[in-house]
């Protein structure tokens, strides 16, 4: 295969083209979207610090990237490996489990970022 120059435009637009797919195709980075808002709405009305924002930034973007690799993976072994075989089935596998891993880390961060602030507001309605 030549390799060839692109555009910055070009690629970017093949960038956004795959993101897209992704999104209109898998149904757990439509989940993940939906979890992002509330987690950044929730955030908001919160007002958290930078650093807390920081922290949500970075779990949401390594679950986007697992989950759009995960996609690339599972696109690229169904291209190659249409059958059932059972190096397809490690590699669907592996890469549903880095997104599980990330999806997992997330959940964490999350805890650890709203536990402090989600404490005081509850104890301000108390008192």
């Amino acid at each position: 295969m030549k390799p060839h120059r692109q555009s910055l435009y070009r690629a970017f637009r093949c960038a956004i083209r795959g993101i897209l797919t992704a999104v209109q195709t898998e149904r757990n980075m439509k989940i993940h979207i939906a979890a992002a808002l509330i987690v950044f709405i929730a955030a908001a009305l919160l007002q958290l610090d930078r650093i807390r924002w920081l922290f949500l930034l970075l779990a949401v973007a390594a679950v986007f990237i697992a989950e759009l690799v995960n996609t690339a993976v599972e696109a690229i072994i169904d291209l190659i490996s249409p059958g059932e075989h059972e190096l397809a089935r490690v590699a669907k596998d592996t890469a549903a489990g880095a997104a599980f891993v990330a999806a997992a880390f997330a959940v964490v961060i999350g805890i650890l970022v709203f536990y402090e602030p989600v404490w005081e507001w509850i104890q301000s309605l108390t008192s």
